[in-house]
């Protein structure tokens, strides 16, 4: 395993993506790159490579520090990655401005009810 792991298994197996598929997805869509560049979702992800991995609702930079191409526990996961202090202080900033300033649409999930309706339509 020291020439590399895919770079989709490896997303797979350290838990950004919950599917192979949508690790695939956002590969090809360039939601990723490794070293600032962006490439295909069968690159040989190495020890050492500085990865930049938006899924959707964070974005995350990373380096690696551990290969494996199955999905484990979480805390096994967690071994195979190290998050930059530059991704801790932005990460936890938009957590923080996401607490202060809230999305008004976030307290409803799905289709408004009746009520909702009503209660928007009185704003």
């Amino acid at each position: 395993m020291s020439e590399g792991v895919r770079l989709d298994k490896w997303l797979w197996a350290a838990r950004f993506f919950k599917t192979r598929s949508l690790a695939t997805d956002a590969v090809d869509r360039g939601k990723v790159t490794v070293n600032g560049d962006r490439v295909k979702p069968a690159r040989a992800v190495r020890i050492g490579d500085l990865l930049e991995i938006d899924n959707g609702s964070d974005r995350w930079e990373v380096d690696v520090m551990g290969l494996s191409d199955v999905r484990a526990a979480a805390p096994i996961a967690r071994s195979l990655y190290e998050e930059t202090e530059v991704s801790v202080a932005r990460r936890a900033a938009v957590a923080e401005n996401r607490r202060m300033f809230r999305e008004p649409s976030a307290d409803f999930k799905g289709r408004p009810t009746k009520r909702d309706r009503r209660q928007l339509g009185k704003m």
